[in-house]
C-alpha cells in the first residue's frame, strides 16, 4: 500500500468546503470510535460515522456519494455528546450531504413519512429529513 503525502487539489478543496460548511475540524478527529458505537442508526448504515469522517479526512468525496449513512443520520448529537474532541457529526454529515446531494440520490424523503408515523416521531428527526431534502 502507498502513502499518499500530498492531497489532489480537489481533494484539498472538497475537505476545506466540509470544515467551512460543517463549522467543523474533521482534522481534530483521531477516530476513537466513540461516535460509530453510540449512534442509534448504526445498524442501518452501510459505513460509520467515524469512517464519514476519515473519508472526509482523506478528501475521498466519491466514496461518500453511493453512501445511505449519510441521508440515515437522525442529527440526534449521541455522536457530538460522546466525542472526546466534541466534533458534531450532524454538521459534517449535513456538510458533505449539501456538496454531493446533486451527485447521488435520494434514499428517503419527507413525503415518504406516513402520517400516522408522523405523529409519533421526536420532532427533531421531522426537522432532520425536512433539512436534508431542502435547498
Amino acid at each position: 500500500m502507498r502513502i499518499k503525502l500530498k492531497f489532489e487539489e480537489n481533494e484539498k478543496k472538497f475537505i476545506d468546503r466540509v470544515n467551512e460548511l460543517s463549522g467543523e475540524n474533521v482534522y481534530s478527529c483521531y477516530q476513537c470510535g466513540n461516535c460509530s458505537s453510540g449512534c442509534p442508526f448504526v445498524f442501518e448504515m452501510d459505513i460509520l460515522p467515524n469512517q464519514i469522517i476519515r473519508l472526509v479526512q482523506m478528501g475521498r468525496e466519491e466514496e461518500l456519494i453511493g453512501s445511505k449513512a449519510l441521508f440515515l443520520c437522525a442529527s440526534c448529537f449521541t455522536c457530538q455528546s460522546r466525542c472526546p474532541k466534541g466534533i458534531n457529526i450532524a454538521n459534517v454529515a449535513e456538510a458533505v450531504r449539501h456538496l454531493i446531494e446533486p451527485k447521488g440520490k435520494d434514499y428517503f424523503g419527507p413525503q415518504e413519512i406516513p402520517a400516522e408515523l408522523a405523529d409519533e416521531l421526536p420532532q427533531q428527526a421531522l426537522v432532520a429529513v425536512y433539512r436534508k431534502f431542502s435547498k
